[in-house]
C-alpha cells in the first residue's frame, strides 16, 4: 500500500445549530483527528476532510472518496444530530470500507456548567444511533467502535480496521501468476477466477512456464553469485563451497529466484503459484526461491492454488510492521499423544517470517512429482499463538475457515525432516477443531499466520461480504454446524 494513502474523516452535522456551533463542530473534529494521528501506533494516517450537513455535501464526499487514490477508507463520527435520510444516496455510493466512531470530544460531563447549548453541541449519544440505523436499514457491513476516542481500547479497534482496510486495498490491486495450472484431479485449489475478482478485487493470471524459462536464461553469472553470497551471510548452510555438486543445485535455486521476481516484478504480480506437475523447461520445482520470495512480501500457493497465494498476499500486506509472519501451510500428519497435535509443512515451501530462528539452508532429495535435490531452508516455527486461515469457493459464494493455534516447540529434533514445519495444538481440541474444519469444508491448505489476529480478518470478512467460520477454544460442534449459513 501507497505510503500517500489515508482515511478521510468526515464529520455529520446539519445546518440546523447555526454556523458559531458548525465551526466549533469542525474545530473539535481536527482535535480529535490530530490527536489520534499523534498516538502513533494508527498504521495509516487521517485526514480530517469535512464536516457534512446537506445530502449534497454527503454525497459529493463520498464520490470523492471513492475515486480518490490516495483514500483508503472513511470514518465517520456524528458530532451532533446529523438527520440519516442525507446519508442515504452518499452511502449508497460509497466504494471503499467505512467505519462508524461513536465517541464525543469530552470524556467527563462538566456537571455544574452544563446546559443546553453543551448538550446540543455534544448530542453523539443519539446522533449516531440515527447514523447508525441508516447503516442498517441500507444492509451495509461496516465496523463500529464505541468509546472515547482517547482510549486505547479505541485506538485498538481503529488500529484493527486499518489494518483491515490495509488487506482490503491490496486485495483490490493484487495480481497473481500462476505458472503452469492447478495440480491435477486437485477439488479444493480450483474455483471460480471471475467471482473472486468481483468479490476481493484481484486478478489471476495464467502464463506458460516457458515464458519463466525465458526470464531464466537472462539471469547472469554475476546475478548468481550476488545471490549466493547472501545465502551465505543469511543461512546456517549445511555445505562448503567447495562441493561442486551442491553448489551447482545452489545457483540453479538462485537463478531461479532472480528470474522469478524479475517476471513478478515485469508484470505486476505480488503473488504467485507453480505446481511439481508442470516444470517444463525448469530444472527443478523451485524451493529456496520461493521460500525467499514469500519473506519479501509475495504471496504463495502450492499447486496452483491462487485462493491461498492471494490470502498469504493479503495477510502479509496488513500485518506490515508487527511481530510474527505468514506462510502458505498444509496440514501434513497428526501426533495422537495426550495433547494431540499436527504436524504443518510442505514438500519445500514454508516461509522463514514464522520462526525466529536462523534457518538451515541444505540440499535434499524432493520425492514427490520430480525427483531432484532441491535446495530449501529448514527451521521449525516459533511457539505461540498463531492461526490457520483457508478460503474456499463453494459455487455460489466463497467462504473463509480459521482455526485459531497454539504453536508448540517439538519434543525432539526431528532430524530426518528435510521441510521447515510447524507444530501446533489446534483450539478446542484436534478432535473437534478438524471434525468442524471438514464439516466447514476447509482445504488442506491454508494461510498459516502468527501475526494477523483474528480481529483483524474478521473485520476484512465482513468488508468483502464473506462467511467467516472462526473455530476457537469456545466451539462445540453441534452449534458449530448451526452456524454455517
Amino acid at each position: 500500500m501507497s505510503t500517500q494513502q489515508n482515511i478521510w474523516f468526515i464529520t455529520g452535522s446539519q445546518h440546523l445549530y447555526g454556523s458559531k456551533v458548525l465551526d466549533q463542530v469542525k474545530e473539535n473534529s481536527q482535535t480529535m483527528v490530530n490527536g489520534l494521528n499523534q498516538t502513533k501506533r494508527l498504521p495509516l494516517t487521517i485526514t480530517f476532510k469535512s464536516i457534512a450537513t446537506t445530502p449534497e455535501e454527503i454525497n459529493n464526499l463520498c464520490m470523492a472518496a471513492s475515486v480518490d487514490k490516495t483514500c483508503a477508507g472513511v470514518m465517520f463520527w456524528m458530532h451532533t444530530f446529523s438527520p440519516a435520510k442525507m446519508w442515504i444516496k452518499g452511502l449508497q455510493a460509497l466504494q471503499k470500507p467505512w467505519m462508524h466512531l461513536h465517541t464525543q470530544l469530552n470524556a467527563e460531563l462538566p456537571w455544574q456548567s452544563i446546559d443546553m447549548s453543551f448538550m446540543n453541541l455534544n448530542q453523539s449519544a443519539h446522533g449516531c444511533r440515527e447514523f447508525g440505523y441508516i447503516g442498517t436499514r441500507l444492509g451495509i457491513d461496516r465496523f463500529i467502535s464505541v468509546g472515547h476516542w482517547q482510549d486505547p481500547e479505541v485506538h485498538q479497534d481503529i488500529d484493527n480496521w486499518m489494518r483491515a482496510v490495509i488487506g482490503w486495498q491490496e486485495g483490490q490491486n493484487l495480481r497473481i501468476a500462476r505458472f503452469g495450472d492447478n495440480m491435477r484431479q486437485v477439488a479444493v485449489t480450483e474455483g471460480n477466477k471471475v467471482s473472486a475478482q468481483i468479490q476481493f478485487g484481484y486478478e489471476v493470471h495464467g502464463y506458460g512456464v516457458g515464458k519463466l524459462v525465458a526470464y531464466c536464461d537472462q539471469v547472469s553469472d554475476h546475478q548468481i553469485n550476488e545471490k549466493l553470497d547472501e545465502y551465505f551471510a543469511s543461512y546456517e548452510v549445511m555445505f562448503s563451497q567447495s562441493d561442486t555438486d551442491k553448489m551447482t543445485k545452489l545457483k540453479n535455486e538462485a537463478l531461479l529466484e532472480i528470474a522469478m521476481e524479475t517476471f513478478l516484478t515485469d508484470h505486476g504480480c505480488m503473488a504467485f503459484t507453480n505446481t511439481f506437475e508442470d516444470l517444463t523447461g525448469l530444472t527443478a520445482l523451485p524451493g529456496l526461491a520461493t521460500q525467499r520470495l514469500m519473506a519479501k512480501g509475495y504471496g504463495y500457493g502450492g499447486e496452483g492454488d491462487w485462493k491461498t497465494s492471494a490470502m498469504v498476499r493479503i495477510l502479509k500486506a496488513m500485518s506490515v510492521g508487527l511481530p510474527g509472519g505468514t506462510s502458505f501451510m498444509e496440514d501434513y500428519t497428526y501426533h495422537f499423544g495426550h495433547h494431540a497435535q499436527v504436524l504443518g509443512a510442505h514438500m519445500l515451501e514454508v516461509c522463514p517470517s514464522i520462526t525466529d530462528a536462523k534457518p538451515i539452508l541444505d540440499i535434499q532429495r524432493h520425492t514427490i512429482g520430480c525427483k531432484e535435490d532441491i535446495a530449501r531452508l529448514i527451521f521449525t516455527a516459533k511457539a505461540g499463538p498463531a492461526r490457520n486461515l483457508t478460503k474456499i469457493d463453494l459455487g455460489d459464494k466463497f467462504r473463509f475457515i480459521l482455526n485459531e493455534l497454539n504453536t508448540v516447540t517439538p519434543p525432539d529434533s526431528l532430524p530426518n525432516l528435510p521441510v521447515a514445519h510447524a507444530l501446533w495444538e489446534p483450539e478446542p481440541s484436534l478432535r473437534t477443531s478438524a471434525q468442524a474444519w471438514i464439516l466447514a469444508g476447509g482445504a488442506h491448505h491454508s494461510a498459516y499466520t502468527s501475526a494477523v489476529p483474528t480481529e483483524f480478518i474478521e473485520i476484512y470478512a465482513d468488508m468483502v461480504g464473506v462467511e467467516l467460520c472462526v473455530i476457537n477454544a469456545e466451539t462445540q460442534i453441534r452449534t458449530f454446524k448451526k452456524s454455517l449459513l
